[in-house]
């Protein structure tokens, strides 16, 4: 295993980063066009800077194909060099565009640009304050999602449906990223206020819960139930729920 944390451990370590997010990476307000393609992003899962990426992508519900490029990994970053001139991450490339980009904050003002047909919202622009709660972010994992370890290379990426701000989703992306495993996010953050009520809250209320967030309503119609984190493997056929379950899968199948 990756970590000898227990896990209920490792998942409260993860909600103290979730908190010292601050609310940001947790909804979406829907970008003004969608791209063609996934963007593509080269990332560490625990670096502050590519963290802020992130969180912009949930905020525009930009789907995105992560290349992880973890200290000491040896699939992408040297990709990363040849394409672009340096190993510096967060590192973006927009096929519909030809556009790529170093700097997170460059990468932000592009995203909101381009796809959410506005400049980047004011608090985006604060970029110490921005800054210095990513690093508050980063220090409860303790490294996580930052090295590489052996694994089994994945002949197609995987699918993780997942927001920014989940802990239990960041516990995947994490273990992703130190497996250099590529995987596409679907974006599902929340989108209205009834998705922010506790399921016995709606349930007491009668409220039919009807997600209006374009991956959340894939995963009722998929599985009936809306639960983040999601795993799609295309090279098994796997599929899991429940972040457990997909470390465990993950550490079965990839995991040297």
């Amino acid at each position: 295993m990756s970590s000898p944390l227990p896990r209920t451990l490792d998942v409260a370590r993860s909600l103290a980063s979730t908190l010292a997010q601050q609310g940001r990476g947790i909804a979406t307000r829907p970008a003004g066009r969608q791209p063609a393609e996934p963007l593509e992003l080269y990332d560490m899962e625990g670096c502050p800077f590519c963290r802020l990426v992130r969180e912009a992508l949930t905020d525009l519900d930009l789907d995105v194909l992560i290349y992880p490029c973890p200290k000491g990994g040896d699939r992408y970053r040297p990709l990363v060099e040849r394409l672009g001139g340096k190993q510096l991450f967060p590192y973006l490339m927009d096929p519909n565009t030809g556009v790529d980009l170093y700097e997170s904050a460059d990468i932000i003002d592009y995203l909101y640009r381009e796809y959410g047909g506005r400049p980047a919202p004011a608090a985006w622009r604060l970029r110490t304050l921005r800054t210095a709660s990513s690093f508050a972010a980063s220090l409860p994992r303790g490294g996580r999602g930052l090295r590489s370890q052996d694994s089994e290379p994945a002949k197609e990426p995987l699918i993780l449906y997942s927001f920014e701000a989940s802990p239990f989703a960041r516990l995947v992306r994490e273990r992703l990223c130190e497996l250099q495993l590529p995987f596409l996010v679907r974006q599902c953050g929340r989108d209205q206020w009834q998705d922010w009520l506790l399921p016995q809250v709606r349930a007491a209320l009668d409220m039919d819960y009807q997600p209006s967030q374009r991956h959340r309503q894939e995963l009722v119609a998929r599985t009936g139930r809306v639960a983040i984190p999601y795993l799609i493997d295309p090279n098994t056929g796997e599929e899991h729920f429940e972040s457990g379950h997909i470390l465990d899968y993950l550490e079965e199948t990839y995991a040297r």
